[in-house]
C-alpha cells in the first residue's frame, strides 16, 4: 500500500472518530445547573448560578452560523481546532469556577466551542465523502441529545456531598476524544479534495439563521429573569413560527434546500429529541426518589444506541428507501410521543425504553436520511436551525411546566411530580402535532436543492 493510501486511510479513520465524538461532546454540554442542585449545594446566589450555567445553549446558537460561514470561507480545520480548544478550556474552567462570572465565562466558552466545532466537523465529513460518515455524524448528534440530561443528573451530587461543579462537566472524555480525532485529521493533511469556494448565494444563506438565533438567544437570557411562564411561552411560539418559516423557505431554495428536506428534519431533531428526553429524565429521577434516587440510565443508552443504529442503517438504503425513511422516522417519533402520553409511571425503565428507543430510532433514521444527496450548504443551513429549535423546545416545555406549577403550587414531593408531569404531557400533545407538521414540511420541499451523488461530492 502506498504512503498516499495509508495517509488517506488514517485521515478517513480520524474523520470517522471525529464524526462520532464531536456532535456527542457538543450535546453533552447542554444541560445546565438546576435550582434543586443549587439549593443542595448551598450556593448563596443560587438563581445567579443557575442563569450563568444556562448560557451554554444561547452561546452555541450565536456561534453556529458564523462558524459555518468561516468553515466554508476559510479552513474548517482551523475553525475546528479553535472550537475544541474553547470547549476543553470551558470544561476545565468549570471545574474551578466558584463565582457567577466565572461560571458564566466557562459555560459561555463551552457553548462557543461547541458551536464552532459542529459546523467544522460537518464540513470535514462532507469533504471526506461517503454516506457512512454523514450517517455516523447524524447518529452521534441524535444520541448525544438523548443521553445528555441523564448523564448530567447522574453527575449531580446528593445533599451535603460531592461537588456541584460536576454537573457542568458530567462527562469530560468526549471532548478529549474529539480533540484527539481533530489532531489526527489536522496532522495527516487533507487527504481529500477541499470544496470550491462558496458562491455569494451560499454565503448569504449560511448567515441567514444568525439573526433569528441571536434574537432567540437574547430573549432566552432575558426571560430567565422574572418573566412569567405565559410571556416565555409567547416567545417560544414566535420562535417556533420563525423556524417553520425558515425550514419551508429552505425547501424552495436552490442552495439551502435538499431533496429530502434536511432543514425541516434538523428542526425536528432539535425540537423533539432533547426537549422530550431531558424533562423525561428529570421526571424519572423524581419518581425514583425514595428508592435509589438515581435516573435509570439504561433506557436512555438504549435510545442513543437506537439513534446511532437507525442513522447507520440509512447508509445501506437505496434512494427510494431513503425517501421513505424520512416520514418513517417522523412516524416513529409520533409513536414515541404517544407512548409517553400513555406511560403512567415515568420511573419504570421498561416504559422509558418503550418511549426512548422509537424516539432515538426515528430521529437517527430521519436525520441521516435527510442528509442523503444534500449539498454542504444545505447541511450547514439545517444545522443553523437545529439548536435554535432545541432552545425553542426547552422554552416550550419549561414554560408549560412552570405554568402548571403556578396554577396549583404543590406542597409535597408527590404533588410536585404530578404537576411537572401534567405540564410535560401538555408539551407531548404539542410535540406530536409539531412532528406531523414537520414531516409534511420535509415532504413539501418543492424540488429545492440540487441533488448530489454523495456527501462530499462538492
Amino acid at each position: 500500500m502506498s504512503h498516499r493510501s495509508v495517509t488517506a486511510a488514517v485521515a478517513t479513520a480520524g474523520t470517522a472518530l471525529l464524526a462520532a465524538a464531536a456532535p456527542a461532546a457538543a450535546a453533552l454540554v447542554l444541560p445546565d445547573l438546576s435550582p434543586d442542585v443549587a439549593a443542595r449545594a448551598g450556593l448563596g446566589d443560587g438563581s445567579g448560578f443557575v442563569r450563568a450555567a444556562g448560557l451554554t445553549l444561547p452561546a452555541l446558537l450565536l456561534a453556529v452560523a458564523p462558524a459555518a460561514w468561516l468553515a466554508r470561507r476559510r479552513s474548517p480545520r482551523a475553525v475546528l481546532v479553535a472550537g475544541l480548544c474553547l470547549l476543553v478550556a470551558g470544561l476545565a474552567g468549570a471545574r474551578y469556577a466558584d463565582s457567577v462570572p466565572l461560571v458564566a465565562a466557562a459555560r459561555g466558552a463551552q457553548g462557543v466551542g461547541a458551536g464552532l466545532a459542529l459546523p467544522a466537523t460537518l464540513v470535514l465529513v462532507w469533504e471526506r465523502g461517503g454516506r457512512f460518515l454523514a450517517a455516523l455524524w447524524a447518529g452521534a448528534l441524535a444520541a448525544g441529545l438523548l443521553v445528555a440530561m441523564p448523564l448530567a443528573l447522574l453527575a449531580a451530587p446528593s445533599a451535603g456531598s460531592g461537588d456541584w461543579r460536576s454537573v457542568l462537566v458530567p462527562v469530560p472524555w468526549p471532548a478529549a476524544l474529539a480533540a484527539g480525532a481533530a489532531v489526527i485529521v489536522c496532522l495527516m493533511g487533507r487527504g481529500a479534495e477541499p470544496f470550491a469556494a462558496p458562491r455569494h448565494a451560499e454565503r448569504a444563506q449560511l448567515v441567514l439563521p444568525a439573526a433569528p438565533a441571536a434574537g432567540l438567544a437574547f430573549l432566552a437570557v432575558v426571560t430567565a429573569r422574572d418573566w412569567s411562564p405565559g410571556a416565555r411561552l409567547v416567545v417560544a411560539c414566535i420562535a417556533l413560527v420563525a423556524l417553520f418559516g425558515l425550514a419551508l423557505a429552505a425547501g424552495r431554495d436552490a442552495t439551502a434546500g435538499s431533496p429530502l428536506g434536511c432543514a425541516a428534519v434538523m428542526v425536528t431533531t432539535g425540537l423533539l429529541v432533547y426537549p422530550v428526553a431531558a424533562p423525561l429524565a428529570g421526571l424519572a429521577q423524581a419518581a425514583a426518589t425514595g428508592t435509589d434516587g438515581a435516573v435509570p440510565l439504561l433506557p436512555f443508552a438504549a435510545g442513543g444506541a437506537a439513534a446511532l443504529a437507525g442513522a447507520l442503517l440509512t447508509a445501506r438504503l437505496d434512494g427510494r428507501a431513503a425517501r421513505a425513511a424520512v416520514p418513517a422516522g417522523h412516524g416513529l417519533i409520533v409513536a414515541a410521543v404517544a407512548v409517553a402520553l400513555a406511560v403512567p409511571a415515568p420511573g419504570d425503565p421498561r416504559l422509558l425504553a418503550a418511549v426512548l428507543v422509537p424516539l432515538g430510532l426515528g430521529a437517527g433514521l430521519a436525520l441521516a436520511a435527510s442528509l442523503r444527496d444534500a449539498g454542504v450548504g444545505a447541511a450547514l443551513f439545517g444545522l443553523g436551525l437545529c439548536f435554535p429549535a432545541v432552545l425553542t423546545g426547552q422554552l416550550l416545555v419549561l414554560s408549560l411546566q412552570a405554568g402548571r406549577w403556578y396554577q396549583a403550587p404543590p406542597e409535597t414531593a408527590a404533588q410536585r411530580l404530578a404537576v411537572l408531569t401534567d405540564g410535560y404531557r401538555i408539551w407531548l400533545v404539542a410535540a406530536g402535532v409539531i412532528a406531523v407538521l414537520l414531516a409534511l414540511a420535509a415532504r413539501r420541499r418543492s424540488g429545492g436543492g440540487a441533488a448530489v451523488p454523495e456527501p462530499g461530492a462538492g
